[in-house]
């Protein structure tokens, strides 16, 4: 049964990723139970990541349904057997993902490709790169409460994998801005954004009423030349961490800004 708030918000493990260093990345997703509601849960007791954390960059804004890949963590190359856990408690309960380095837990990017949209066995599917995402300007600025703060990104891509259906705007390069940390109603775009990662949840969730289908406006976000810009406002005061998020349906890359808002 399916409902619209009051559902608890489940950590996932996605799998690991070998690093060219030597060391590896845990990787992360969730799944919002809510059809509706949108979590809200600083890094702290009820959100945290051990060992070493509980700040090891995961979000603090759950949007609905379900979501993959969001986050990497990096562990040493002697990381062994041991365990890395995010716990998450929403709406009083308590939830865990747990990863570790079992063999059957690797990942690369057509198992990557396979999870997340079903993509990488047809014909050139597998040669997709990342989306290429550079943010232009400094990671970290301050702004006041009420002050517009331009952000632009710059996204480029290898053009693969080829649109399968007739609405192409579901299925082509597609790319955002969206709060990954923060309350979201302080955060006003300008244009307004829309995060590419939900795009799927318009047919991926049957059991849920009233999810609003992909804008086409969506589709234009992304200029011709690969810029990605907005202005972003703010009405209160605190840390805010801004993702610009490129996904070309089957690979996404994203990048942060962390906006330090005060008083006027």
């Amino acid at each position: 049964m399916a409902h619209d708030r009051g559902q608890n918000v489940v950590p996932a493990f996605e799998g690991w990723e070998a690093n060219p260093d030597g060391t590896f990345s845990m990787v992360f997703g969730f799944f919002n139970r809510n059809c509706q509601e949108i979590v809200h849960v600083p890094v702290g007791p009820d959100n945290n990541v051990e060992p070493g954390g509980p700040d090891r960059g995961q979000p603090t804004r759950f949007f609905p349904r379900r979501a993959e890949f969001v986050f990497k963590v990096p562990v040493p190359a002697d990381f062994g057997d041991r365990e890395l856990v995010w716990t998450l408690t929403v709406n009083g309960r308590t939830e865990q993902a747990y990863a570790s380095l079992q063999p059957e837990y690797v990942l690369d990017r057509q198992i990557t490709m396979m999870n997340e949209a079903s993509y990488g066995q047809r014909f050139g599917e597998s040669d997709n790169q990342y989306p290429v995402v550079e943010i232009v300007g400094p990671a970290a600025r301050t702004v006041a409460v009420g002050q517009p703060l331009e952000l632009t990104a710059r996204v480029s891509d290898d053009g693969l994998p080829e649109p399968r259906f007739d609405r192409r705007h579901l299925t082509k390069l597609m790319a955002g801005w969206l709060v990954y940390r923060g309350n979201d109603e302080h955060v006003t775009f300008d244009p307004p954004q829309f995060n590419p990662d939900l795009r799927r949840r318009a047919s991926a969730s049957p059991l849920c009423q009233g999810i609003e289908p992909v804008p086409e406006w969506a589709a234009t976000l992304l200029s011709a030349d690969g810029e990605l810009t907005t202005t972003a406002t703010f009405s209160e005061p605190g840390t805010y961490v801004l993702r610009a998020l490129a996904h070309d349906i089957a690979l996404k890359t994203a990048r942060e800004v962390t906006v330090t808002v005060t008083e006027r």
